[in-house]
């Protein structure tokens, strides 16, 4: 393929991927055949997950490469609307195909701060980064750091905060392919997340990013029909439309009003729906009362005491708190998810609306005075206002770390030209746009299905879906009858966000063909963006660290062995980490966008845009602004210990980068006026990465 001409290379790109788009459309069609002809279940989901990681270890073995350019940055021949492809898998994770419309599904009109902020970036990433990275050319991110500013300080942090940012973005990406691989081939979620680790590591181990990158494309055309599919069916059956994007605005409308009525006690199933939230408010006051009672007997000394009788109590279960804090922590999240569960359903498409103090006091006290309504009153606008705070410092993390993730990064190192760089980003742009677009409907389209199906229903019939997801995560399916009514409510179900879109064709009643196809496009996206991560990890440890810190004479099979290497042993840790299950996948992705952003945005811009930036502004700047943000995080964010009450302003911890970016600005700008000028080499490369439009690159990389 290296003496074919780039033209010749994109006609034969194009004709490999069309037939395979054929050869997998043919696949779920005989599926559903299989299906109909009465095939277990089971066996079509095992069929579907196995035989597309089949696929992409095949495409994975023939991409093998021991070429140091091929395996880094796949030999610089990736044509535009390819690369844009690969970008859109390697962007569109287990976060975007998963949680995304889960995530607007619990949020509403919250949510769409991920869409605006995630799609936003890619305008940052043209205009500020992506052509002159190119033009700079070299392997990594951190090589530009390395020769912008001199020596091996900028380079090791840069290292540091690429694999800090990039590994709790995999372990999101493993935990998304435990839950899948759990829920379709029944195994325990523990070793669904190693068996999926093994689909990770056979598209990466022996090709590098030349693998990685035309599996990307693969997996690309298998998310984006697997996500298609089931919003356009819910589409047509409940609208007539199949144009999702077009239908669910009416859709939208019969989910307000079902809100409305179930937030209307006058009404069957609004009153329904008021016991329920009695019974969780009873609830929720015993449990304050438990820990009442827990605070008292610590404050006198009969803590242990307490907790023994309590585990007598209960039955001496095996999965008791073992200490008095564990105790306290569990009781806590019960009186909380209580507390939760006993208010109004949140209305889908309201903006920045408060909690409802004043709608509260007036119904439970008509006779307040007017002190007490104004006094209610300023508590919503302070909700209000404290809700747009973290729309928009969300909307800013995740745009300014778009365009600072090391992996989306680096796949503008592989295009032929500058000029296909920036062709790449658009592309990039449009094939992310169609799931985006989609994402919203599938939510709305999801959230009518449950509340005109499932709310309202028999608890002794149940469907089958709730049972089988539960078996998987109690926290992410769960369905109690609070209020022994048998008949279930609003407030009795709970789904994660992260179950939405795997579970919408079953909550639908549509054919489990349907459903192992949504499967396979979330391995896929999971797959894809789990890949470059962990290469993104691996590179910078064998390249950035060994090859240009340690033995810059290593032999180019020693430093692919290194490389492989690592990538095993980094793979092994986050797959242990995702199995423990340390928080939801929404989270994780965004704290590692925060985590980008600060360390990496005011380095590469202001190294892109601004000669006098140099080596101590450099290291002043990331250091400032990945510190600040880690920070931010441990006070903030319970999986750390930490309690809201230290969060500033009350923005959450997933928007920590808000803190860290203005901070490494800070950082960059004052050591650079600090300490005397770059040198006038590097001024020159400065000069020489502004103007992208001239061809050719800088690298002098020994290949």
């Amino acid at each position: 393929m290296t003496a074919l001409t780039q033209s010749q290379f994109f006609n034969q790109l194009k004709k490999y991927y069309t037939f395979y788009t054929g050869g997998f459309i043919a696949f779920v069609i005989v599926l559903a055949i299989l299906e109909q002809m009465g095939v277990p279940n089971r066996i079509l989901g095992y069929i579907f997950l196995f035989a597309t990681i089949a696929l992409y270890a095949g495409i994975g073995i023939m991409s093998k490469t021991a070429d140091v350019a091929e395996y880094y940055v796949a030999g610089r021949r990736v044509p535009a609307i390819f690369n844009g492809m690969a970008t859109g898998a390697d962007w569109m994770s287990a976060a975007s195909f998963i949680g995304m419309a889960g995530t607007l599904y619990l949020s509403g009109y919250d949510g769409l701060a991920f869409v605006m902020g995630w799609t936003g970036g890619y305008v940052l990433v043209a205009l500020f980064l992506a052509p002159y990275l190119r033009k700079f050319g070299q392997f990594t991110i951190p090589d530009f750091l390395g020769a912008r500013y001199g020596g091996n300080i900028p380079r090791l942090i840069g290292v540091i905060a690429a694999i800090l940012a990039s590994f709790v973005y995999v372990v999101a990406q493993i935990y998304g392919v435990g839950i899948i691989t759990a829920r379709f081939t029944g195994i325990e979620f523990q070793y669904g997340v190693w068996l999926g680790l093994g689909g990770i590591l056979v598209c990466s181990f022996l090709g590098g990013m030349r693998a990685v990158t035309w599996t990307q494309v693969a997996q690309y055309i298998i998310l984006i029909i697997a996500y298609m599919i089931p919003v356009v069916w819910l589409s047509v059956s409940h609208t007539g439309n199949p144009i999702p994007q077009i239908a669910y605005g009416k859709a939208l409308q019969e989910v307000t009003a079902l809100e409305n009525e179930l937030n209307d006690s006058a009404t069957v199933k609004g009153a329904a729906e008021a016991s329920a939230r009695a019974a969780h408010k009873a609830k929720q006051a015993e449990f304050e009362g438990k820990l009442a009672a827990l605070d008292a007997a610590v404050a006198a000394g009969e803590g242990g005491a307490f907790l023994a009788a309590e585990r007598t109590a209960a039955g001496n279960p095996a999965d008791f708190p073992a200490d008095v804090a564990a105790l306290k922590e569990k009781w806590t999240k019960a009186a909380d998810g209580h507390k939760k569960a006993s208010g109004p359903v949140s209305a889908h498409a309201t903006a920045f609306a408060g909690k409802g103090a004043e709608k509260k006091l007036m119904k439970e006290n008509p006779g307040a005075t007017a002190e007490e309504i104004a006094a209610a009153k300023a508590e919503d606008e302070a909700e209000s206002d404290k809700k747009r705070r973290n729309f928009m410092a969300l909307v800013l993390c995740l745009m300014v770390g778009t365009a600072s993730l090391p992996h989306i990064l680096m796949r503008y190192y592989t295009t032929p030209s500058v000029r296909e760089a920036r062709k790449s980003v658009f592309w990039s742009l449009f094939f992310i746009f169609l799931l985006y677009f989609t994402a919203p409907a599938l939510a709305v389209l999801a959230k009518f299905e449950v509340y005109s199906n499932l709310v309202g229903s028999s608890f002794a019939a149940l469907p089958a879906w709730v049972s089988n997801w539960a078996a998987v995560d109690a926290t992410l399916m769960k369905i109690v009858d609070i209020n022994a009514d048998g008949i279930v409510q609003l407030a009795e179900i709970t789904i994660g966000g992260d179950l939405i879109v795997l579970a919408t064709p079953e909550i639908a009643g549509l054919p489990y063909v349907i459903s192992g196809l949504v499967a396979a496009g979330g391995l896929a996206a999971a797959l894809s963006t789990a890949d470059g991560l962990l290469l993104t990890i691996a590179n910078a440890l064998s390249h950035d660290v060994y090859y240009k810190m340690l033995d810059p004479h290593a032999s180019t099979v020693r430093r692919l062995t290194v490389a492989k290497t690592l990538l095993l042993v980094v793979a092994a840790i986050a797959a242990y980490t995702a199995s423990l299950k340390p928080g939801n996948i929404l989270f994780l992705v965004g704290a590692a966008f925060s985590l980008a952003a600060s360390a990496f945005f005011p380095a590469l811009v202001l190294g892109v845009f601004w000669k006098r930036a140099n080596k101590l502004g450099a290291i002043l700047g990331m250091l400032a602004g990945l510190g600040i943000c880690i920070y931010y995080m441990v006070i903030t964010y319970d999986f750390f210990g930490g309690v809201a009450a230290n969060e500033w302003w009350g923005i959450k911890p997933i928007a920590a980068g808000v803190f860290g970016i203005p901070v490494g600005f800070l950082g960059v700008i004052i050591g650079s006026l600090i300490s005397p000028a770059p040198s006038q080499e590097v001024q020159e490369l400065v000069d020489h990465v502004r103007y992208p439009n001239l061809e050719g690159d800088i690298s002098t990389q020994a290949t």
